[in-house]
């Protein structure tokens, strides 16, 4: 029933099998997979740079919820903690945008507000977005935004700070891959 974005980052341990590790999660859910991305911390608390990614995903059988718990699962995995918001942390997994083919489901809910409240204000979830679904729109206040126009109403420093690295996440998962989610 739904397809989902999802804004996958880490900067503790081993960052990139992190990240690796939700592709492998979400095996063959994965739609597309952007490249990666280095950036600075955001929230103000100091800690080492991030690795981030944006990974499409679509499954009949998945509500929004499923895709919130089986990131959630992957984070358990990796040891996550949530001690301080914003703070440091082995791997995050947020679900951006949900929708039933093209359309966006829209949610208040508290466990899962969508679209994701700050994503557009992030060129780290923006900019790999793009990537991988180069029309791309976000639901703001009620009216439908293209995905460019949000990240080019972002500060340049903002956008600079979003750095595409060498690295992949479509290579050997390594140590620490998950099997497939369910």
């Amino acid at each position: 029933m739904s397809r989902a974005v999802l804004s996958v980052g880490s900067n503790m341990g081993d960052r990139l099998g992190h990240l690796r590790s939700v592709v492998t999660g979400f095996a063959d859910r994965v739609v597309a997979v952007s490249s990666v991305y280095t950036t600075a911390p955001w929230g103000g608390v100091d800690q080492e740079d991030y690795l981030n990614a944006v990974v499409l995903v679509d499954d009949p059988d998945f509500e929004c919820r499923d895709w919130l718990a089986a990131g959630q699962r992957l984070e358990q995995a990796a040891d996550r903690v949530r001690v301080v918001r914003w703070g440091a942390r082995t791997l995050d997994v947020d679900v951006v945008w949900c929708g039933s083919g093209q359309r966006a489901i829209h949610s208040d809910d508290p466990v899962l507000t969508l679209p994701h409240p700050q994503a557009r204000h992030r060129a780290f979830v923006l900019i790999p977005w793009l990537e991988v679904e180069p029309a791309a729109t976000l639901l703001v206040d009620g009216v439908e935004h293209a995905v460019r126009d949000l990240l080019a109403g972002l500060a340049v420093t903002e956008r600079d700070g979003v750095r595409r690295t060498e690295f992949s996440l479509s290579g050997p998962a390594g140590p620490d891959a998950l099997g497939g989610i369910s």
